[in-house]
């Protein structure tokens, strides 16, 4: 079993799919054994309850939903998980491994 889990929330859920993948390669050149996935804002109350997937212990969003982070920030909270939105350059870049280092500071790491 992955030691933390990253989840990653956006309009569907396949814009980011490139992003996990490099945040995944990212992980694995520092040695982490992270589970990361993405999935559509409609599935947010879904991980944060840990149904149909571990419970993350962080939770990004796409900056293309940003405007949700209110709603979104109180649910987390209320489930325990920390959650920020993705710094627009990183996304756009798809920094992987800057989007990594920034899961990594909400989770303590």
């Amino acid at each position: 079993m992955a030691e933390k889990v990253i989840a990653l929330a956006c309009a569907a859920g396949m814009s980011t799919s490139l992003l996990v993948s490099k945040m995944q390669k990212a992980a694995a050149e520092k040695g982490k054994d992270y589970e990361i996935f993405a999935k559509s804002t409609a599935d947010i109350d879904n991980m944060l309850a840990g149904v149909g997937s571990a419970k993350p212990d962080v939770l990004l969003l796409g900056p293309q939903v940003a405007f949700m982070k209110g709603e979104v920030s109180k649910k987390a909270a209320a489930a325990g998980v920390p959650m920020d939105v993705i710094k627009m350059q990183d996304y756009g870049m798809m920094r992987g491994d800057k989007v990594l280092v920034t899961a990594e500071a909400l989770m303590g790491e």
